[in-house]
C-alpha cells in the first residue's frame, strides 16, 4: 500500500500564487479537521472586520467594569479603614476612662484602709483602757 505523499510537487509560480496554493491548502485542511458544525465558527473568524469590532467593544466593557469595579473596592476599602480606625480612637477614649475611674477608685480605697486602721486603732485603745 502506498501512502500519498503530503509534499506536493508545485510548478515554480509567482508569490502570490504560492500564497494562493498555500492559502487553499490551510482551508482543505480546516474542512478536513475540523467537524461540519465548526465550519459557521471557522467562516465567522474569517470576517474580522465585524469580530473585531465587537472585540473591541467587549473589551472597552470589559475595561469600563473592571475600573468600576476597582473604584468601588478602593471605595469600600477606604470606608472600612475610615471605621477600624474611628473605633481603635473610641476604644482608646474608652479605656482612658477606664483607668482614670480605676485610680480613683484605687485612691478611695486607700483612704477607706487607712480610716479603717484609725478606727481599729482607736477601737483597740478604747478596749485597753477599759
Amino acid at each position: 500500500m502506498e501512502r500519498p505523499s503530503l509534499e506536493f510537487n508545485l510548478p515554480d509560480t509567482h508569490e502570490e500564487g504560492k500564497l494562493y496554493v498555500v492559502d487553499s491548502l490551510n482551508n482543505l485542511n480546516k474542512k478536513k479537521v475540523c467537524p461540519a458544525e465548526s465550519q459557521h465558527s471557522l467562516a465567522e473568524e474569517d470576517n474580522t472586520g465585524v469580530t473585531g469590532e465587537r472585540k473591541k467593544k467587549s473589551n472597552a466593557g470589559n475595561q469600563r467594569l473592571f475600573f468600576v469595579t476597582f473604584v468601588l473596592t478602593l471605595t469600600i476599602s477606604l470606608a472600612l479603614v475610615s471605621f477600624v480606625i474611628f473605633l481603635i480612637f473610641q476604644t482608646r477614649n474608652e479605656v482612658d476612662q477606664i483607668s482614670s475611674r480605676l485610680l480613683s477608685e484605687k485612691k478611695n480605697i486607700e483612704e477607706l484602709k487607712k480610716l479603717n486602721n484609725i478606727i481599729l486603732k482607736h477601737l483597740n485603745q478604747s478596749r485597753v483602757k477599759e
